[in-house]
């Protein structure tokens, strides 16, 4: 049986090597953006400032993004870093042009965790089951990653 401490190390790893193959397309025209999204993910409700995402086996994710925000913004990780929280992992990664982070919450008494990922102004949150944590983090973060803006969105 896999340990919390594992599951942890496991999600670092994933959310990492996620981030660095960041050339994943969208396949999904929204709203207010283009994303992509898993085969087994279909949108239940969006608006201009985030969508609600479902999977087939009825896990719910909401993904917030603010098009003000560029892709090196570190105002989502700020937020995350600076609430009094019991944090099982909080990392963050950089390169060029981007600034990304992880983050692990346990819920009470559950086998469930809060996992939200972001990249700059785009940030994803779900619940996941100890086991699919790196594997959810991994999913989220090519969405995340795969982000573009409508142009019907004024930009700075």
């Amino acid at each position: 049986m896999l340990s919390e401490k594992q599951a942890i190390s496991q999600t670092k790893e994933a959310s990492e090597q996620a981030f660095k193959h960041s050339d994943v397309e969208p396949n999904f025209d929204g709203q207010a953006l283009s994303v992509y999204l898993p085969a087994s993910m279909g949108v239940k409700e969006q608006t201009n400032s985030n969508m609600i995402l479902t999977e087939s086996d009825n896990q719910t994710y909401i993904l917030f993004f603010n098009s003000m925000e560029k892709q090196s913004s570190r105002l989502n990780y700020k937020v995350a870093s600076s609430k009094k929280e019991n944090h099982l992992l909080l990392e963050s990664y950089r390169d060029g042009n981007r600034f990304s982070y992880v983050r692990v919450l346990p819920l009470n008494n559950t086998n469930e965790y809060e996992l939200q990922v972001s990249v700059g102004g785009v940030k994803i949150t779900t619940y996941a089951e100890k086991g699919e944590l790196a594997s959810d983090s991994e999913k989220m973060m090519d969405i995340v990653n795969s982000v573009q803006y409508s142009s019907k969105i004024v930009r700075e």
